[in-house]
């Protein structure tokens, strides 16, 4: 089968996406009516620092205290189970480790009395 060309490529794109291929470009949604019939105002998002500003107010201790609680209560606490099974994996890492250390230990202390000091 024959690579296809970049005209043929766009070609195919623009059949299944008119929208990029230079088409019109989409409608707004329409806008929200208030009850007496008039369009809703715009609202104007506000900023990051408008609402950290209003929100923690007081001195930096006090804003790091109340940033810290609510990351605390963002966090997924472990269960008891989760707890024990990764409580167990680091102490049998721990006990494979140390006899591996210890063996090596041995052995060089192996070679270096019998051996080298010979």
């Amino acid at each position: 089968m024959a690579r296809q060309t970049r005209q043929q490529r766009r070609a195919r794109r623009a059949q299944h996406e008119p929208a990029l291929a230079g088409g019109p470009p989409p409608t707004p949604p329409p806008s929200r009516r208030t009850t007496d019939g008039e369009p809703s105002p715009e609202r104007r998002p506000q900023r990051a620092e408008e609402q950290g500003r209003r929100r923690l107010s007081g001195g930096p201790i006090l804003r790091f205290l109340e940033e810290s609680w609510g990351e605390l209560k963002k966090t997924e606490w472990p269960n008891q189970k989760a707890v024990m099974s990764g409580t167990t994996v680091v102490i049998m890492a721990c006990v494979i480790v140390g006899t591996f250390l210890w063996l090596n230990d041995e052995l060089w202390k192996y070679v270096v009395q019998h051996v080298l000091l010979r």
